[in-house]
C-alpha cells in the first residue's frame, strides 16, 4: 500500500520556486518598470525643452520682431507637441509613438530655424539672456537624445526578456506580456548626413 510521505509538499514548494523563478517572473515585471522609468526620462527632458522655449520666444521677440512667423512656428509647435502624451500603457503601441515623435521632431525643426533668427541679428548674439537660454536648450537636446537612447536599452532588455526561454513562458503565461516600442526618428531623412552651405 502507497503511503504518501508527509513531508512531500514541504520538498515540492522549493522546486516549484525555482522552476517559477527560472521563468522570469520577478525579472519580467522589474525590466518593465525599468522600461517606464526610462520613459519618464524621455517625458522629463521634453517637458524641461517645453518649459524652456517660452523663455526663449520672449526674449527673441525683444531684438527680432520681423521674424514673427518664426516666433508663431515656434510656439505652435510647442502647444503641438506638450498636448500629445504617451503613456505607459502607450509604449505598446507603434502609431502613438510615431504621433509623439513626429510632434517633438517639428518642434526641433522650428527652434532649429528660430536659432537661425540669430544669423539675420547680430545684436541677439550677444545679449546675455539668449545666450544662456540658447545654451540650456543645445544641453536639453543632448539630454533628450540620451534618455531615448537609454529608453531603446531598456526596452531592447525587456523584449530580449520576454522573448527568451525559460523567461517567455511566464512572460506569456502570467503576464500575457508583450514587446515594448522603441522610439524611432521620425523625420524622413534622419539617416541622411545634413548638407551645411555657407
Amino acid at each position: 500500500m502507497f503511503r504518501p510521505n508527509r513531508f512531500a509538499p514541504a520538498l515540492l514548494a522549493p522546486v516549484a520556486a525555482l522552476a517559477l523563478g527560472g521563468c522570469g517572473l520577478n525579472s519580467i515585471p522589474t525590466a518593465e518598470e525599468a522600461a517606464k522609468a526610462r520613459w519618464a526620462d524621455v517625458q522629463n527632458e521634453y517637458q524641461r525643452r517645453a518649459d524652456l522655449v517660452p523663455n526663449l520666444v520672449a526674449t527673441v521677440k525683444g531684438y527680432a520682431k520681423q521674424e514673427s512667423t518664426v516666433l508663431v512656428g515656434v510656439t505652435e509647435a510647442r502647444a503641438k507637441a506638450t498636448s500629445i502624451q504617451v503613456s505607459a500603457e502607450d509604449l505598446k503601441d507603434p502609431s502613438k509613438l510615431q504621433q509623439f515623435g513626429a510632434a517633438q521632431g517639428q518642434l526641433s525643426q522650428a527652434l532649429g530655424r528660430l536659432l537661425s533668427v540669430t544669423e539675420n541679428y547680430p545684436d541677439l548674439k550677444s545679449n546675455t539672456n539668449f545666450l544662456a537660454l540658447q545654451s540650456q536648450l543645445e544641453g536639453t537636446e543632448n539630454r533628450i537624445t540620451i534618455a531615448r537612447r537609454d529608453y531603446n536599452a531598456s526596452v531592447q532588455s525587456y523584449n530580449t526578456l520576454i522573448r527568451t526561454f525559460p523567461n517567455s513562458i511566464g512572460a506569456k503565461v502570467f503576464y500575457g506580456a508583450k514587446p515594448m516600442q522603441t522610439f524611432q526618428a521620425t523625420a524622413p531623412n534622419a539617416q541622411a548626413a545634413p548638407t551645411v552651405n555657407f
